[in-house]
């Protein structure tokens, strides 16, 4: 990996103001630059590279020279610090020209196919076609539903001159494509015999966010969006929780994410919709990230643009449908399992399962090894692992060892001149560090090292999911009253608590502790409660947390 360059750094320092909620005014230039995080990305943007060592016994010796090439803000320390250092280091992304948005680099990228590859395959075998809406959409179609340009006019991004004139009608670059869904719909849906009609699009949209962070919130960002119309409301409530369920499996099964899944309360619901079901993550300084929704959007949209289907003489306004995940996802996985040392990839979603370091210390060892070394990836590769042999010769392995490991990695192995002559390998994981995470003396045979190496990548997707399951529920209080909401909150954890107030309520205990109700999950205690606030009845409990 390439020290950082000055135009990245030049672009972290414009956009600290939005990241980290400081000011941006020219006289804090001077404190920004002398702060911590940017004497370590000026010290590592003039670093040279390690030279090369021709001994395998250097390794540990280069290994530390590359660990201090590329150290990053320990996550105690400073966690935002910490992710955008993550995301510089691994070569995940790197800022946009405009404030507040994002270049996705290639690996950060692969990371975001891995999600559209089993979210694609899922979507079709639930009946929805993709396809694709344009970008421009008439101010007048978000005006046609009331909660919805409310809920959206302060992030809207208008497009008021085109061609050099001005245009007749402003333009909405696509925050979210509803309304321009139903305009369609109208014209696609006459009869119940056109229902359901179940779409989804792969896209970009545009909201103009004030505080910004890559992956977690930036101007324009990457996501599917799925539109569904229905005959009929149970229909319709049955394909949004079908699709949150989808969603749910993907976190646990794919990115060893231990989200809660649940309703949103009546404040959070999306703009426009009845009801919003969401999953919600913990990341690592233990606050929330909405990592996908869904919304049964009721008749709203369908009113407010004609949208009705006849049958038996009969007109009726269809019932719909939207959901959605986005890039965020990718910056969940970040912060859920990334450690000192930088990422940590659930092997499903790794756009490198394994990574083959050879080790030679004279020339004439090199064939051997090499010979040996594309063996084992031809293996692994027939095999259906995404492996990666690292065969250049201008860097040391220990350089190679701290970079894949950076790049979170799942599994390494080590092939020298003995394990040429005992054909055998050293394989180390990435969930384990130092000798804990290191086997030697692994079988070349195929059969034998296929299987192991599959055995080590499933033991470290569920080992994953553990770790961050244990985390996430030592740091879930349980409370009764709304002072052990406030000190649960004070002390960075999420509170879980009957509620029933109001939304005054709600917006009170938002402006007291800055947390807001993630979900109403799915999970219940049984029996009645009493309401932490007001100490009436409550029928559930509500999370709250601080978000991103």
């Amino acid at each position: 990996m390439g020290a950082l360059r000055l135009a990245s750094l030049n672009s972290i320092i414009d956009l600290f103001p939005s990241i980290l909620g400081r000011s941006h005014c020219l006289h804090n230039h001077r404190r920004i630059l002398s702060s911590p995080p940017i004497r370590r990305l000026v010290a590592q943007s003039t670093a040279e590279m390690a030279p090369t060592a021709p001994d395998s016994n250097q390794a540990a010796t280069s290994q530390k020279q590359g660990s201090q090439e590329r150290v990053i803000t320990p996550r105690s320390e400073d966690f935002s610090a910490w992710y955008l250092d993550i995301i510089a280091k691994a070569e995940l992304a790197d800022y946009g020209p405009v404030r507040g948005t994002m270049v996705i680099r290639p690996y950060g990228y692969a990371i975001w196919e891995a999600i559209q590859d089993y979210l694609n395959v899922k979507f079709k075998e639930t009946g929805h076609s993709n396809m694709y809406f344009p970008q421009f959409i008439p101010y007048s179609f978000i005006e046609k539903e009331a909660s919805h340009v409310e809920g959206f006019s302060p992030e809207l991004a208008l497009v008021t001159i085109g061609g050099g004139k001005e245009l007749e009608e402003k333009l909405v670059v696509r925050p979210t494509s509803e309304t321009i869904v139903n305009h369609m719909f109208t014209q696609w849906i006459h009869s119940y015999r056109d229902l359901p009609l179940m779409i989804n699009q792969w896209a970009n949209v545009t909201r103009w966010e004030m505080r910004t962070k890559p992956f977690v919130r930036t101007l324009e960002f990457l996501w599917q969006e799925g539109h569904t119309a229905h005959a009929t409301p149970e229909e319709a409530e049955q394909e949004a929780m079908q699709m949150i369920d989808i969603y749910t499996k993907f976190a646990y099964e794919e990115a060893g994410m231990p989200v809660i899944v649940g309703r949103k309360s009546k404040v959070e619901t999306f703009a426009g919709a009845d009801t919003t079901y969401t999953i919600e993550a913990m990341t690592g300084d233990r606050k929330a990230l909405q990592a996908g929704t869904s919304h049964s959007l009721g008749q709203n949209f369908s009113r407010a643009f004609g949208t009705q289907a006849y049958e038996n003489g009969q007109r009726q306004h269809i019932w719909q449908t939207s959901w959605a995940i986005s890039t965020r996802f990718v910056g969940g996985i970040i912060m859920t399992h990334g450690d000192d040392a930088g990422l940590m990839l659930p092997p499903k979603i790794a756009p490198i399962q394994v990574v083959i370091v050879p080790i030679w210390k004279k020339e004439d060892e090199k064939t051997g090894v090499l010979d040996a070394a594309s063996t084992v990836q031809a293996v692994l590769r027939a095999a259906g692992i995404k492996v990666k042999l690292d065969d250049s010769d201008q860097k040391t392995p220990g350089w190679k060892f701290n970079f894949w490991e950076m790049k979170g990695v799942p599994l390494r192995i080590e092939i020298g001149p003995r394990h040429v002559s005992s054909r055998s390998v050293v394989i180390s994981r990435r969930d384990m560090p130092g000798k804990q995470g290191k086997v030697f003396g692994i079988s070349m045979e195929s059969s034998v090292l296929e299987a192991y190496v599959k055995d080590k990548l499933d033991d470290i997707q569920s080992s994953l999911l553990q770790r961050a399951t244990s985390f996430r529920d030592s740091n879930i209080v349980d409370v009764s009253t709304y002072d052990e909401l406030k000190e649960a909150i004070s002390q960075g954890k999420w509170a879980r608590g009957p509620w029933s107030a109001s939304d005054a309520e709600e917006e009170r205990v938002k402006e007291e502790t800055g947390a807001t109700i993630r979900c109403f999950p799915f999970e219940q205690p049984e029996g009645m409660k009493r309401c932490l606030m007001t100490g009436n009845a409550a029928k559930e409990v509500a999370i709250f947390a601080k978000s991103y």
